[in-house]
């Protein structure tokens, strides 16, 4: 991997990587000053309601991801509630007894229009207080007790695959203000519900001079006017669930002639992002160490779970080795910025620091369940660096989680080839980075994360533009366990050109 593609060959560092042994690298088990408070679960014995049955499925290769559906087998969802807790949704398999929990957070299967209605239905059939917002209809519905009390139509969402794009998911009200000033737009929120702590219903924005931004400005959240977001907020306590629905995009009917080439490379996948059809794959269902391709789903949870719009702190304690260290003279940072030294350096100082504000087994844990939730069945997450071997996954995984930050967070995936994309956050605090990620020899990169430890050789996720039938598509290649990556990945996307461009 080169430091700097415009250097003189005799310029190039010999050796650009050097193996971090795990065993002298542990990331430290303390947690950050940010633990929110976990309160002991309730458990609830659901009673039998619904004469909907869901089935949660995994369908071929051809669409990479979980959907349910209604009326196939047999799976009861229910819902429990108790005046002293938030409502607790269970998926109950009939046949086998097993329940599974809908965690609060980000949820895919709340963007299928059936399961969403189910829920939505079993939160009335329990008399739950809830809101819920559909970001298709670009309606916002206030239930007290089961009864619908308002309906508000919403004038703005935030930017499909922008770091302020609300996903579809399970949430609750963690906090109000009456006027919330945003560091990201220099403005002020009126009458601000924040949930899942980087997302926001509010009224309509307005700049420190008291002029209200224009009608066609995307902020980002889900806006209303300021009348609506006032009776809301008065109506709202905090501990409220948020029910938020937002249909996926459509799949393509792109197809492609797979013709699988003759190479050395023991793993590897080339697909097209978008149709998910395989142009190229060998040992796809194999489970290998990712090594720092961790570090995709370690952005992807603090995307999701924490307000990007703030500064942490930093603990030494909690340190871990880096290639290039940047960590040790500061007591505070912004997370947009240790999100750029995560994604471009890979720095595992940043990802210890980020995992730290949730609590690092906490963080762990979200991490795991959004690999279940997007169906990465081969998929284990250990740390959030990807410095233990006990990161696993497969090419077919891989993609999976690809797909979905390309279609929901393109922002990851940006950052990762440009630290200077533009931005309202604090951002650029270690000055210019060294991009680990480029590909030598290749200008079409549009993203991707490169690692490389003992136990997982070298590898990589990359996104690549190729045009095909003389349309623009965007091939992931992928790899693990490679003794060259760059060569590996010329290799691919050459294969891909010579048999698929047009």
């Amino acid at each position: 991997m080169r430091y700097d593609r415009g250097m003189p060959e005799d310029d190039l560092p010999k050796k650009q990587f050097y193996a971090v042994s795990y065993k002298d690298d542990i990331p430290n088990d303390g947690t950050g000053s940010l633990i929110p408070y976990q309160k002991k679960p309730i458990i609830i014995r659901p009673e039998n309601r619904l004469n909907h049955y869901i089935e949660l499925i995994l369908v071929p290769m051809a669409a990479l991801l979980f959907i349910f559906t209604a009326s196939v087998l047999g799976v009861k969802m229910m819902v429990g509630s108790n005046t002293a807790s938030l409502p607790t949704v269970s998926i109950v398999n009939p046949f086998t007894n097993e329940v599974k929990t809908l965690n609060y957070g980000v949820q895919l299967a709340l963007a299928q229009p059936n399961f969403f209605t189910e829920t939505r239905d079993a939160f009335i059939d329990e008399a739950i207080t809830f809101i819920e917002v559909d970001l298709n209809a670009m309606q916002l519905r206030y239930f007290k007790d089961g009864v619908l009390l308002k309906s508000i139509s919403v004038k703005s969402k935030g930017k499909e695959g922008s770091w302020w794009q609300t996903p579809a998911g399970l949430y609750k009200i963690e906090a109000k203000k009456e006027n919330y000033y945003s560091s990201f737009g220099y403005m002020y929120q009126p009458w601000s519900l924040t949930f899942q702590g980087n997302f926001f219903i509010h009224g309509w924005p307005k700049y420190a001079d008291g002029k209200e931004v224009p009608e066609d400005f995307s902020g980002g959240c889900i806006r209303l006017t300021t009348e609506d977001a006032e009776e809301l907020y008065k109506l709202v306590t905090v501990g409220t669930p948020v029910l938020v629905h937002e249909k996926e995009s459509e799949d393509e009917d792109f197809i492609y002639e797979p013709k699988v080439p003759e190479l050395d490379t023991e793993n590897y996948l080339i697909a097209d992002i978008k149709s998910s059809t395989v142009l190229a794959s060998n040992n796809m269902e194999s489970i290998l160490p990712i090594a720092s391709v961790t570090k995709l789903m370690t952005a992807l949870i603090a995307a999701e779970n924490i307000n990007l719009d703030t500064s942490v702190s930093v603990k030494e304690q909690s340190f871990v080795q880096s290639l290039i260290p940047r960590l040790g003279d500061r007591s505070k940072v912004s997370l947009y910025s240790l999100l750029q030294l995560l994604l471009v350096e890979s720095s595992n100082e940043a990802a210890e620091v980020i995992s730290a504000q949730l609590g690092k087994d906490e963080f762990i844990k979200l991490m795991n369940d959004k690999a279940l939730n997007l169906g990465m069945k081969d998929t284990k997450f250990a740390d959030a660096s990807g410095l233990s071997p006990e990161n696993i996954s497969s090419l077919r995984d891989l993609l999976l989680l690809s797909k979905y930050i390309y279609e929901n967070r393109s922002f990851i995936f940006e950052v990762t080839v440009n630290q200077n994309l533009p931005t309202a956050y604090v951002s650029g605090e270690f000055g210019e980075l060294v991009n680990f990620n480029k590909v030598e020899y290749l200008d079409n990169l549009i993203g991707g994360k490169v690692g490389e430890t003992i136990a997982a050789g070298q590898t990589s996720v990359t996104l690549h533009r190729l045009k095909v039938k003389d349309q623009d598509r965007v091939l992931a290649i992928i790899i693990l366990g490679s003794k060259n990556r760059n060569s590996d990945v010329n290799r691919l996307y050459a294969y891909a050109e010579e048999k698929f461009a047009r």
